[in-house]
């Protein structure tokens, strides 16, 4: 399983979507402080949505202390780009973990300090209320929106 991960970030780094989807089990549970909890093609298309909006940008994958066994696995991976409400310069650093099922992953939860990621993004508003949860579900609706409006884009859903 350490491969099925290894390749999946390595996808990522090429911003190549549809590999990284093939790493997933049908029945994904996707996790993380940004859009909460996403399933099955909701997942898949958040990754999509993502690595279409960061083509022709500078953005950089890092990974590194990938472990897996059968059941379960993780990674330390950090991203770098520009965030592009604000055009800000961001250092996200998570930390992922993963299940597997059926030789796919079938959970993925990435954890990162939120609170960070907004001083990052959004300067003195990120400062003041990035580490409340009043901003956490802001953040989740807000990039939960972008992604129902990248699928009817995409998918006439």
């Amino acid at each position: 399983m350490q491969k099925l991960v290894e390749t999946f970030y390595q996808a990522f780094e090429k911003l190549d979507a549809e590999t990284m989807i093939d790493c997933y089990h049908k029945e994904v549970i996707f996790r993380d402080p940004a859009f909460g909890v996403l399933r099955g093609e909701k997942a898949k298309n958040m990754w999509r949505m993502l690595c279409e909006s960061q083509k022709g940008k500078k953005f950089i994958i890092e990974t590194s202390n990938i472990k897996a066994n059968d059941k379960k696995g993780s990674a330390h991976w950090e991203a770098y780009y520009n965030f592009s409400k604000t055009g800000r310069k961001v250092h996200n650093i998570i930390e992922a973990t993963f299940e597997f099922e059926d030789g796919k992953i079938i959970t993925h939860n990435d954890h990162f300090n939120l609170h960070k990621w907004a001083k990052q993004a959004l300067g003195i508003k990120g400062v003041l209320i990035g580490g409340t949860s009043f901003f956490q579900k802001k953040i989740i609706s807000q990039t939960n929106q972008l992604l129902i409006n990248f699928e009817k884009s995409k998918y006439n859903t």
